[in-house]
Formats: C-alpha cells, structure tokens, sequence
C-alpha cells in the first residue's frame, strides 16, 4: 500500500505536523501515524465526506469580480494543524496583553493622546489616518473597551516563533468557519477525535453573547442583542446569520432598525417597535449612519451615533475603533504595551518599515524584491506586492504607487511562513498557512482554543485569503499531558 506521505518533502520553512521528512513532531505523532494507516481510497471518501458536508450546511463565502458576485463553496482542507496546549497558553497570555493595550491606545487617541504628547508617535498618523473619528473624541464606550471582537494574523516563521502579522479590530470575520471546521472534522475523523483530546471551541458563541450581553446600557439582566449585516451580497453574510442564528439574537439589516426622537434604537417587528440595547455590527464606519458618514449610504441607520452617543445602545465594535486598525500604527504595538501596562511584548511584531520615514522609505525602495508591501488599511490581500513573487513591471509599478503617498504603505521582510500537510489531488504537500485567533473584550478578556487556520493553496503562495484562492484547516490544540 502506497503511504500519503510517499514523496513528502519539507523545505526550508517551518512545518508544523514534519520535523523532518518522514519524522512526525511529538505533538502530531499519532494523527500521522492516524493518516499513514489510511489508503488513498479512503483519503478520497473522506475528503468527499467533507465536500458534500459543506454543501448540506450551506458553508459559503462570496467572492466578488467583474462578472458580479459569486457563491462558491467554502474550500477546507481535512489535514488538522496542531499546536501544543503549552504553546497555546503563551499564545493566549500574549493576545489578551495586546489587545488591552490597543484598547488603552484607542481610548487615549480619543481623549488625551498622551501616547502620542509623550513622543510614542507621531501625530500626522493618526490625523492622517483615514479610519480616525473625529466624530469618537470624547466618547467613552462600556468598560471603555472599542474593539470587542478582534481577530488578530498569527504566522510562524521558520525559526519556530510566532509572530504577530496583523491586528484586525474593524470587522473581523471568519470565526464561523472555524467553528464549522471542527463540525467537518468531526464527521470526517470521528475515530480519531475520540482518541484524541482536543481543547474545545464550541463555546465560542455563548462567549460572545455574554461579551455582548456585558456591554448593554444600564443594568438590563436580558437585553435584547442584534447582528447587524449589510445583507445577502456581503461575502461573510453566511456568518452572520450563523452567528445571529447561534447566539439566538435577531438579524437584521439597516432598513429593520429605527431612531426614535428619544434617542433610541427600535427594531421592527410585526407586533411593532422593539427597543434595542446591543448592536453586533458587521457593517464599516462610513456606511453605519448617513446623519454622520456616508450620506449615500443605504446600509447603516440614521441617528444611530446619536443613540450611542447618548448612552442609549451599545455598538460593537465601537465606531473609531479602526483607529488602530491601521498596519501604520501596528508598528507602535510594542512601545503601547510597554507605556500602557508597563510589561515587555509577549508575542513580537515582524519587522516593520514605514514608508512616510524617509530612511526607511529609501531602504524600501531599494530592496523591493526582497519585500512585502502592503497599504496601511487594505483587507483581504489587496493591494499588495509579494516582491520575490513580483515581475519587474509590477515592481516598477509598486515603486512609483509608494513615492506617490508613501504615508499608505508599509513593508515588511517575506517570511518563509510555516507549512502544514495538505491534500493535493490524493497526496500530502506543504503549503503556507496562518492563523486567525478570536478575541473577545468586555467585561472580560476571552480567547479561542486556537483560530481559523488559513492556507494558500497554491503551491508556494504566501496568499492565504479566501478571496485570493485560500482555504482552510481544522486547529487542535492538544493538552500532551492526556494524549
């Protein structure tokens, strides 16, 4: 019987489950061995097991293109990732530490600034900053927490450490998928997860409801929570409605909600105005309130910063909190846990450079090639240069977009990100992935046992986004003390 791992080879990356060709990490040892024990046929039943899995529970993203918008099926990847629970503790100690001193960021940058009067950075960021509120100065959200759900870009690289790519704290998606991930594999592997003892992850949803549940004005013992979605045509609507649908709270869309002359926001029912105290918000600052931001804007609720601002409902995130957002301002993260919390960083940044220095910018321009360039507020993998995977047409493309705004772009070192086993048309190779943890903050600090694990499918992309061809795996975190 031919092995899956016939001709699987590690390169000079990181590979999570391989610490060498043909020998397994401690850590994945048994779910290796697990796989060897299979044979290609029962590889093929079980990654259709998964594929036709997705189709009955409906699991999609949208894709958008000149053509209009697309449903496709959600791509998953059936070969788990695996971290060990004691990396995981540290993991977890270090996302709580930063996003408690983004969220002391967020909150100066709307009251005092003192991070940035003390010399911490400079201020043309923030007034620059197109994601900065001036509408926020002065407000003072629950708990004074603005980014409540956060879902922050883990990669490792092939020393072994893991560091912290982004910080996602507008509306940060994907969670539903690593929930549904793990329903997969438990149909898929269900052997194999009885023997196994995994952290679980369901909990996840009543998590955010209590986090929600926090947050609502005055002392309401049950207050009534919505999901806020810009509708059908958004590519992450299906987790909006799972999520509303898990926590038990009303989805609704911006035409559902009303500002009364009170203040306050109501919810149409067919037995008549409901009032509303908690806004799960999927929807971005410009499009939330056409009285405020966008005045084209059909999405959002006008009145609705007059509810907040009065007290009268609680949104989440909170508007502004995209402040921090910015890949500009990730740079600051480790001077704002050591001002803030006066504590070293746990998890480190990758080195960074910013293009509005002009030392910086010189370097940059210079070693192009070498690079990754990617613009200050860009999401789903727009908009950047991959530069050792670049022609020297989009080079020379890139140098010119950078010298002309150069305050929009920030560069970083191309990581030899880790790989994992994935199935490629009935056999294992590597391929790039990361991970998104979830962070929840209220009142307070919650982390997921793991995250939605993304992996760039093509071979040698670093590109893990769905939009861009990714897809995505199951994440264990194992306890080695009971495995």
């Amino acid at each position: 019987m031919k092995s899956i791992w016939e001709n699987y080879k590690t390169d000079s990356a990181y590979d999570e489950l391989m610490c060498s060709e043909f020998q397994p990490r401690q850590i994945s040892y048994r779910l290796c061995q697990y796989l060897n024990s299979l044979n290609t046929s029962d590889i093929d039943k079980r990654k259709m097991a998964a594929e036709l899995a997705i189709l009955e529970m409906g699991i999609s993203f949208t894709v958008y293109s000149d053509e209009g918008n697309i449903d496709r099926a959600w791509p998953f990847d059936i070969i788990p990732r695996i971290i060990s629970s004691t990396e995981w503790r540290m993991i977890e100690k270090g996302l709580k530490q930063r996003l408690t001193a983004l969220n002391c960021f967020i909150a100066d940058v709307y009251d005092e600034q003192a991070f940035i009067k003390a010399g911490k950075m400079p201020a043309e960021i923030i007034n620059s900053s197109k994601n900065f509120r001036k509408e926020c100065i002065g407000m003072k959200p629950r708990h004074n927490v603005w980014a409540n759900i956060c879902g922050t870009d883990l990669v490792r690289d092939k020393d072994g450490v893991m560091y912290v790519l982004e910080d996602n704290l507008r509306v940060p998606s994907g969670v539903s998928y690593m929930l549904e991930n793990r329903v997969i594999t438990k149909r898929v592997f269900p052997e194999l997860l009885q023997n196994i003892d995994i952290l679980p992850i369901d909990d996840y949803p009543s998590r955010l409801q209590d986090m929600l549940a926090s947050l609502a004005p005055g002392h309401i013992s049950k207050p009534q929570i919505v999901v806020l979605t810009p509708g059908i045509y958004n590519s992450a609507y299906f987790e909006h409605a799972y999520l509303a649908q898990q926590m038990g709270a009303q989805l609704v869309e911006g035409g559902d909600l009303v500002v009364d002359d009170d203040d306050c926001v109501y919810m149409r029912t067919i037995e008549g105005l409901e009032k509303v105290d908690v806004i799960y918000r999927r929807i971005d600052d410009d499009f939330l309130d056409p009285e405020v931001f966008r005045k084209d804007s059909a999405l959002g609720v006008p009145g609705l910063m007059r509810a907040w601002k009065a007290g009268n409902v609680s949104l989440a995130n909170a508007p502004g909190a995209g402040v921090a957002d910015d890949k500009v301002v990730y740079a600051y993260v480790p001077e704002m846990i050591r001002y803030y919390l006066n504590e070293e960083p746990i998890l480190p940044n990758v080195q960074t450079y910013l293009c509005d220095n002009p030392e910086h910018l010189e370097y940059v321009l210079k070693h192009l090639p070498e690079l990754v360039v990617k613009p200050a507020n860009e999401s789903g993998g727009y908009g950047m240069l991959v530069g050792p995977h670049a022609t020297n047409k989009e080079i020379a493309e890139f140098r010119e977009i950078i010298q002309k705004n150069p305050r929009n772009y920030i560069a970083q070192p191309t990581l030899a990100i880790s790989t994992a086993p994935t199935l490629c048309k009935g056999k294992l190779e590597p391929r790039h992935i990361d991970l998104r943890p979830f962070i929840l903050q209220g009142e307070n600090t919650f982390v997921t046992a793991g995250g939605l694990t993304r992996v760039a499918l093509k071979k040698g992309s670093l590109v893990v986004n769905s939009s861009q061809g990714g897809g995505s795996k199951d994440t264990w975190i194992i306890d080695m003390e009971h495995n």
